[in-house]
């Protein structure tokens, strides 16, 4: 029972699809990660690489609302931490992303550690590794089906998979940024007692990458690239352009080939705590049937540092006698 794009546009029941439509694209990808659009502000959660290599402590919290008003579209809200030690070169971080999607809820747990080491006076690699897991649970008797008595309908799904991840994080402490995680090396098949199938997981692997253009004190300009890539899957390519002004506000937008458009913008409030926005556009056939979708992103920086993140890490500051690494490579 798989529902193609077609019958998906067309269908008059929008919750019978979307609950076949996405919990079949979940199991046969089973190891696809949960989706943003400022993922400028969440790089520690697809790379473990990263945590380690901002200034002071940070927690990071979102809440992403996919496809408003069409029913059982995804909800995703995530917890993490970067937590780095005070030697400047390890790093601990850890992550709670819990992903609703239509009859599906799924629980995303791991711990990161990261260790780094200089490739120049300015450049600096990170390797990181993360172990965590996914619970699973699929409901197939929430919502009505077009066709009762299908296998599905009323079933139950309820599993938990580990995960072991890695990635590499390199930058030059000024002014660019290059990464690439594999968030689960573990593709076990998920068994269905229901339909006696077994579905492949497939690894996903992320690009990630960014360089910031200072135009003065008061003008800072960085593009930056998602890319993620699941064998078999199309490719997920998200390109953004964001402007840092007077170290405070940030506007900025964002393209993802063959999907949506999106806005950004975002405040450093205080010394300590940035709050992100962003409201996404489909430009393929999903923009008739939905309102876009949005995202917010709440960071607290903690510590030495808090706040100094606005300058992108190009101020170059120091503490202590100690050279100031990046809070983040992105705009804050």
């Amino acid at each position: 029972m798989i529902y193609d794009k077609s019958r998906f546009l067309h269908s008059r029941v929008l919750y019978t699809i979307v609950i076949s439509f996405f919990v079949m694209g979940n199991l046969l990808n089973a190891q696809k990660e949960p989706q943003y659009t400022q993922y400028m502000y969440n790089i520690g959660s697809f790379n473990p690489g990263y945590v380690g290599t901002t200034e002071s402590p940070e927690i990071i919290g979102s809440y992403r609302a996919q496809w408003i008003s069409l029913p059982g579209a995804p909800r995703t809200i995530r917890l993490g931490t970067n937590l780095p030690f005070s030697n400047e070169k390890m790093g601990i971080g850890f992550n709670v992303v819990s992903d609703q999607l239509g009859p599906t809820s799924q629980t995303y747990i791991d711990i990161a550690y990261s260790y780094q080491f200089n490739i120049s006076e300015e450049t600096k690699l990170s390797f990181g590794m993360d172990v965590g897991g996914s619970f699973l649970n699929v409901d197939f008797a929430k919502g009505t089906f077009e066709n009762p008595g299908e296998p599905f309908d009323g079933a139950n799904i309820q599993n938990f998979y580990p995960t072991i991840g890695a990635g590499l994080f390199l930058y030059g402490r000024d002014t660019w940024y290059l990464g690439a995680s594999i968030p689960n090396f573990l593709t076990d098949g998920i068994y269905n007692d229901e339909v006696a199938t077994v579905v492949e997981g497939k690894m996903q692997f992320n690009f990630i990458g960014g360089y910031v253009f200072n135009f003065g004190e008061s003008l800072k300009f960085k593009p930056a690239f998602l890319i993620n890539y699941i064998n078999g899957a199309p490719l997920n390519t998200n390109v953004s352009t964001n402007f840092l002004i007077n170290d405070k506000f940030t506007l900025g937008a964002s393209y993802r080939f063959g999907n949506a458009v999106s806005g950004l913008a975002g405040f450093q409030v205080g010394g300590g705590t940035f709050i992100g926005y962003s409201y996404d556009y489909n430009t393929n056939g999903l923009g008739a049937f939905n309102s876009g979708s949005h995202e917010v992103v709440l960071k607290f920086y903690l510590g030495k540092g808090g706040g100094n993140s606005g300058d992108d890490g190009s101020k170059n500051k120091k503490l202590k006698g100690k050279p100031k690494q990046i809070d983040t490579p992105r705009f804050f």
